[in-house]
């Protein structure tokens, strides 16, 4: 288990080269249910492998002038005090919860990745974006991130797109910054209270490093749309996964269910069209206006 365990961490971290985020949603399942490590102790390793792999995506981002200093050092050194905060409140939350939340993390990341980004007019890199949003923000996205272990990309960008108007370039380049900062953050909370297999945490981390190497060569030759699209729908079948096994088998079979049902729409909806679906959201629309 332990080599099956590192090969999927490669693809963990080609998801994270070829997307700039979003592959790390998946460490944790991929650590308690390969790794079979305990909730608690597959989160904290969840903190290492991504705050190893985002710093040093960070650094060709950095390189590459796409990375905004001001704003990610106050941004990140919220989200540290929130992730230290959640990495410690997490000792006194049941395992079995953390990951049921962790799932909801999953649904709502692969909902962001499915609807993409928009591609909204945005302002120069210099823009100073307004300190007790930068500050709100991060605390908020930080204590999610040391509560479930997920790096939290998905909030922060469009944090940093929305709030300021950074472009995305810029944006992600940034978060990448961030996300380093309050995994690590995380993880200090967490070791208090939880031991980590060292030997497999490196091993692992090592593989996600040279998954994501790889995976930004591959970027220009995939197109980082359909990808994101397969990306998010995967995730989405795995908290299905994750809810079956810590809630009731049942529930998993009922989320694997919607998961198949909306998939097929959104094929339909793309193929043909007379879709079903893009008919009832202009109904839907008309009743509220």
């Amino acid at each position: 288990m332990i080599a099956l365990t590192i090969g999927l961490a490669v693809f963990v971290g080609i998801s994270l080269g070829l997307l700039g985020g979003g592959g790390s949603i998946l460490t944790v399942p991929l650590l308690a249910y390969v790794a079979g490590m305990d909730a608690k102790q597959a989160i904290a390793t969840s903190l290492l492998v991504v705050g190893v792999t985002s710093a040093i995506g960070a650094i060709s981002h950095a390189r590459a002038g796409r990375v905004q200093w001001r704003t990610g050092l106050i941004f990140g050194g919220a989200g540290m005090a929130g992730a230290y905060a959640g990495g410690v409140l997490a000792r006194f939350i049941p395992g079995t919860v953390l990951l049921i939340g962790f799932a909801v993390m999953m649904i709502a990341t692969a909902i962001a990745m499915l609807r993409g980004r928009k591609n909204a007019e945005t302002s120069d890199g210099g823009h100073r974006l307004p300190m007790p949003k930068i500050v709100a923000e991060g605390l908020v996205v930080g204590l999610v991130t040391g509560l479930v272990g997920a790096g939290g990309g998905f909030l922060v960008v469009p944090a940093l797109a929305l709030l300021g108007g950074l472009p995305m370039p810029i944006a992600v380049g940034t978060s990448l910054i961030v996300i380093a900062m309050k995994s690590f953050a995380g993880l200090a909370g967490y070791l208090s209270s939880v031991q980590i297999n060292w030997t497999l945490a490196l091993a692992v981390t090592a593989a996600a490093v040279v998954g994501a190497l790889l995976g930004a060569r591959l970027t220009a030759k995939v197109d980082p749309d359909v990808l994101r699209k397969v990306f998010g729908w995967f995730v989405l079948t795995m908290s299905s996964v994750v809810l079956g096994q810590e809630i009731h088998p049942g529930v998993g079979i009922a989320a694997a269910a919607l998961t198949a049902v909306a998939a097929a729409m959104t094929f339909v909806c793309t193929r043909y069209a007379h879709c079903p679906l893009r008919r009832l959201t202009r109904q839907i629309g008309a009743a509220a206006a």
